[in-house]
């Protein structure tokens, strides 16, 4: 049985799949799954969105931080994080120092068509949806490059498959990921 030895963070886009591959890692690994986001909304008593309107994307930004900084810091887990917590400089090196980063690649078009639909995305509440995915994308690609494992998503894979090229991905890393893999 594959062990992990350190928190693997699923960074990326939202519609990316970090939260859905995510828990599929986790249930094949029998880890834990977190996500931030959720961990967020359960200590500030309020919804994201809430919180992006009551008190503004830095003040969330903050709150994320320190989240991220805790779960870190406890036994090894999958981590789903927020799509823009990878964009702070303190964080990449906190998820590099102390877990590993897996960017869970994806292009627009496959972004797009997840997360067109949802109304719990407050980045996306603007006059054209898709053309803000694309300046966010456009934006934080170079951030999510300075991941330390990448793995293509692709509309034709299940969770299942995305989860178990992870696993694939992982396994070359034995100070994450050491044992047969399942």
């Amino acid at each position: 049985m594959a062990r992990l030895k350190k928190t693997v963070a699923m960074v990326g886009m939202m519609g990316a799949g970090k939260t859905a591959v995510g828990t599929a890692l986790a249930a094949a690994l029998s880890v834990p799954f977190v996500d931030s986001d959720e961990e967020i909304v359960r200590a500030a008593s309020r919804s994201i969105a809430e919180i992006f309107e009551r008190d503004g994307e830095p003040f969330f930004r903050a709150r994320e931080s320190e989240v991220l900084a805790r779960l870190l810091r406890g036994p090894p887990c999958i981590l789903s994080t927020g799509g823009g917590a990878y964009l702070a400089e303190g964080n990449r090196q906190l998820i590099s120092a102390t877990g590993v980063a897996v960017w869970l690649r994806a292009d627009l078009d496959l972004l797009w068509n997840r997360v067109r639909h949802k109304t719990t995305r407050p980045l996306l509440r603007t006059a054209n949806p898709k053309e803000t995915l694309r300046a966010l994308y456009e934006a934080r690609v170079p951030f999510y490059s300075e991941a330390d494992i990448t793995v293509d998503a692709s509309p034709e894979l299940s969770i299942e498959d995305m989860a178990a090229r992870v696993i694939q991905a992982l396994a070359t890393r034995p100070d994450v990921l050491e044992g047969e893999q399942a």
